[in-house]
This record gives C-alpha cells, structure tokens and sequence, in this order.
C-alpha cells in the first residue's frame, strides 16, 4: 500500500520554482554573459542605497534610472554572490519557505515574500543612506520566511510541535497572537537566537558560513525577519486561534 509522504519532504511547487529561478539566474550570470554584461546586470538589479540620495550624483551613472529606485527593492534577491551563497540560501529556503507556502498558497505566498524582501533593502537603507556598495541576495526573503514560521511552527500541533504533531495539518495549526506567541518559551528562544546569530554576522564572526566574500547584510536579515513576523497576521489565511485567557501551557 502506497504510504502518503511525509509534508517536510513534500516541497510546494512555488519554492521549487523559486530555486529554479534563482538557479538560472546565477548560471546565466556565470556562464552565458561576459563580465561588462553581467556587471551591467547587477548594477541594475541590485539593491544601491545611493540611488536614494539626491547628493550621491548617481544620475545617470548608475544604469537603470527611476525605475531601479522602484524594481530593486525585489530584484536584488535575485542575485547572489557565488554558488555557495546560492546553495547556502536554498538549504534555508527550503526549510524555511515551505511550511509558509503550504500555509498560504502561492499567491498569498509570493505577495508575503516580496514584502519581506522589501523589508530587508528598506532596514539596509535606513542604515547605509547614500552608500554604493551593492546589496544582493534572498537572505531577507529567507529571514522572513523564519519570522513567519515563528508565528506558527511552535503551536501546538505545529511543525515543530515534536509530541503532539498532526502530520497532515502541522502547517494549517492556528496561530496566537504575536504578544502571545512572544511569550511560548519556544519562540521566545528562537526569535533570541536568531537575533544573536546576526548580531554575529554584523561582527562578522561567522560569515564564513554563508561562503560570502564580501560583508554579510545583517541588517537586510533583520529587516526581513520583522516584516515576516509582524505581517504575518496580516496574509494568514487560517483563523487564529482563540485566547482564553492570558495564562497558557507551554510545556
């Protein structure tokens, strides 16, 4: 008798397609164009903060024009650095977006995911106002998809809910309220550590683990993650779940 697989192996076919397109992206950028070409093709897709600043004399001089202002708070994630932080950011997406996308379904998937990503290049303006240096990369999208799983992936019955798990529903549980889901211990932990990681990452005590050469856009990560956890309410498809009262069981 043939055995339903298991929802974690069951990736949704929107991150799949995601993977793909950031996959043909960087093997076109790798092996089809010439280096003028793809130079031209980032400074066009990714995220400059300098476009921003009327006294930064960019006009003109980076291509793209208005419409990058516009564009490039998305398409930056569709650029990475080199393979490793493509495959560093696909182990991620995976575990992390498809939970989401099972949630909300694709349309409502990628209208949250574009909003994370743009969360990220607005957190890495505010702190980098006027800078050229180039921001590219799904990390936020990614540091989104964490926020969002945050909001649900520890409810009872959840995703990782390990003791009491409805398998076929572990994505579909009810979420709390954010106030109330701060205080599950669980998440609490989680949102503290994640946070701790990427005040590594802005020390740069650990970007070799994202095989980046360059400086790792930490604040684009916690742009990201907020967004994820504070909009999450706001795409979630499933009916919250009700609050008694202020006391409950988190063990």
């Amino acid at each position: 008798m043939n055995q339903p697989r298991e929802p974690i192996l069951n990736v949704p076919p929107v991150v799949v397609a995601m993977l793909l397109v950031l996959g043909f992206v960087h093997a076109a950028r790798e092996w089809l164009l010439p280096d003028g070409t793809d130079r031209m093709l980032v400074w066009t897709l990714a995220f400059v903060p300098a476009r921003f600043d009327s006294g930064a004399l960019t006009e003109g001089i980076l291509p793209g024009g208005r419409g990058a202002e516009l564009w490039s708070f998305f398409t930056y994630a569709l650029l990475h650095a080199d393979w490793m932080h493509l495959g560093f950011n696909a182990v991620w997406l995976l575990a992390f977006a498809s939970p989401v996308a099972r949630r909300f379904r694709t349309p409502r998937f990628l209208l949250f995911f574009a909003a994370t990503i743009a969360g990220g290049a607005l957190a890495y303006l505010l702190v980098h106002a006027g800078s050229l240096a180039p921001m590219i990369g799904a990390s936020a999208g990614i540091s989104g998809m964490m926020g969002a799983a945050a909001r649900f992936a520890f409810e009872p019955g959840g995703s990782l809910d390990l003791w009491r798990r409805d398998r076929e529903n572990a994505d579909r549980v009810p979420a709390a309220p954010l106030l109330v889901a701060l205080r599950n211990p669980r998440v609490f932990t989680f949102v503290a550590v994640w946070f701790g990681l990427n005040l590594l990452f802005g020390l740069g005590s650990v970007s070799f683990l994202t095989g980046e050469n360059q400086s790792v856009a930490w604040e684009a990560h916690v742009g990201g993650f907020l967004a994820g956890l504070l909009l999450f309410s706001m795409f979630d498809p499933v009916q919250p779940a009700p609050v008694v009262d202020d006391e409950r069981d988190w063990n």
